[in-house]
């Protein structure tokens, strides 16, 4: 397991865990960030990263993507 800020661009990867305090779990769960669920990392600019989830794309800072777990 490992962030989601580590996984390779234009790989898919799937939600193994999805951390923070209630407030950002329920953040990222709404955003479709949720365990089981497929995320593609589009690019990453300066530790922010822009995903696909849920056939979305979605920009997300380092420390959001740091509690996705993949």
């Amino acid at each position: 397991m490992m962030p989601l800020t580590l996984a390779n661009i234009g790989e898919e990867n799937m939600i193994k865990k999805v951390g923070g305090n209630p407030e950002i779990k329920k953040h990222l769960e709404n955003l479709g960030f949720v365990a089981g669920g497929n995320v593609t990392v589009i690019t990453a600019m300066g530790g922010n990263v822009i995903v696909n989830v849920k056939d979305t794309r979605v920009a997300i800072s380092k420390e959001m993507a740091q509690k996705i777990m993949v």
